[in-house]
């Protein structure tokens, strides 16, 4: 049979797009259907303009730490309106180039909805196009809590928008993204409180990440409310009221325009036509195999709206894995385990691999070797500050193989990626060990824990 396309991709995000390019490149004639702007979440309302505020709200620590170094005192303020015009501006530059790549590989843009009305059609705004093979790359998107009031807290797509700077910030969640606001908020000069259900923050990653930044967090002045929730939030002529409900829980606590709802993220599978397919749906996320693919052979699906690991490049990485396969004859499946993230909160953290718990779990505790270092870096000395920094590797006694490492600390991030390289390979602590350190520096200690 033949179709319009051998390839149709719904949804312009990250995911999306590396895979209507990598399957161009390799001679498919390719659509893609995106409604919103391009880049999705990523670009638009989530890891650049965010990196772009974590890195504006460095400054005015910045600022201080250069005194101890014989600076003389910086006095400075932040122009809110244009910061924010900055970071939108960045936004449209990088929605620019999107569309020259994929103008490039001759992918044809349909801007409007897509929705399936059979396993190989797709209906774009007015128009019905065919196609071999389909996938749905369509992300996710915040939710907020049923509440009264709660139509007062914005999501997290808001905060890149707000036309002046609050100076009482209330963030529900204890997630990365709700840390991530609470550091950049605070870093920025607002006050800010955080409320979270359980007694620490980031839910699911190492003990020793979650306390140490904690702790840093409230040394740095947020204020954290554990073990509690909203059950309400009012609109007042003194800002939000916002009633909370928990063990050991104030009463009320008082925002000024913003109370922060991030409190999680969902599939974004409204009105994609899944019920006229045998596309499998569980706890709201498509099911797929560990080749993308659904439960309809020729429709795959990739990114937040499988709900696997909800990064952006994991997105892209299951995208071009299946186009790698379908279409450049080269079959690879994109492995889920060891894969690298991080938290830019501040302080800032990185993780790979399993953590403590997850470890003994696996292997049983009297197998599992664990090296923790904690120190104060070099930079803070003479700035004379009580910065931590923590590093961890947990190690197999057995095969002293590294499953996982992790760490809290400046440029967290971008010393763990590479690491990853080490523990994906399968290094051991004695790979470590034999490791020349780079002196001095922080990463060093990762080759010289005992």
């Amino acid at each position: 049979m033949s179709y319009d396309f051998d390839l149709f991709v719904i949804g312009g995000g990250s995911g999306g797009i590396a895979t209507a390019r990598r399957a161009a490149e390799y001679g498919a004639k390719v659509g893609l259907a995106e409604m919103g702007r391009l880049g999705g979440t990523c670009v638009n309302r989530g890891c650049i303009p965010k990196k772009l505020m974590v890195y504006t709200s460095h400054f005015p620590s910045l600022f201080q730490e250069s005194e101890g170094y014989g600076w003389s005192p910086v006095k400075s303020t932040l122009n809110w309106t244009k910061m924010i015009t900055a970071v939108q501006a960045e936004v449209e530059r990088l929605n620019g180039i999107y569309q020259g790549m994929l103008d490039r590989s001759k992918v044809q843009l349909y801007s409007a909805y897509g929705k399936l009305i059979d396993p190989h059609t797709v209906e774009v705004g007015d128009t019905k196009v065919t196609a071999d093979k389909i996938l749905i790359a369509v992300g996710g998107y915040p939710v907020k809590p049923d509440i009264p009031g709660k139509e007062h807290l914005v999501i997290s797509d808001a905060m890149f928008e707000l036309p002046e700077q609050p100076k009482r910030v209330v963030v529900w969640g204890g997630g990365y993204i709700g840390v991530e606001f609470a550091c950049i908020m605070q870093g920025l000069g607002s006050e800010v409180i955080q409320i979270i259900r359980q007694d620490k923050i980031l839910r699911g990653f190492d003990e020793d990440i979650r306390s140490t930044i904690q702790e840093g967090m409230e040394k740095h002045g947020i204020r954290i409310l554990n073990n509690c929730s909203i059950s309400a939030v009012e609109k007042t002529s003194d800002g939000l009221k916002i009633s909370l409900a928990g063990e050991n829980c104030e009463e009320m606590i008082l925002a000024d325009t913003v109370g922060l709802a991030a409190t999680g993220r969902i599939p974004n599978l409204s009105n994609l036509g899944l019920e006229n397919t045998a596309i499998e749906v569980k706890n709201g996320a498509i099911v797929v195999d560990e080749h993308s693919r659904t439960a309809e052979p020729n429709i795959y699906a990739v990114g937040d709206c499988t709900d696997r690991i909800n990064l952006t490049p994991v997105a892209i990485n299951e995208g071009r894995a299946f186009a790698d396969t379908e279409f450049g004859g080269k079959p690879r499946i994109m492995s889920h385990q060891n894969v690298p993230s991080a938290v830019f909160s501040y302080p800032e953290a990185a993780t790979v691999g399993l953590t403590e718990e997850e470890a003994k779990q696996q292997y049983g505790e009297d197998k599992i070797k664990v090296y923790r270092s904690k120190f104060r870096p070099m930079y803070y000395v003479l700035p004379n500050k009580e910065e931590k920094t923590l590093m961890k590797l947990i190690v197999h006694q057995e095969s002293d193989k590294v499953l996982g490492a992790h760490m809290v600390g400046d440029h967290a991030a971008e010393i763990i990626q590479g690491v990853a390289i080490a523990v994906k390979m399968g290094a051991t602590k004695a790979d470590f060990d034999a490791t020349v350190g780079i002196h001095p520096s922080s990463a060093e200690e990762f080759v010289t824990m005992r």
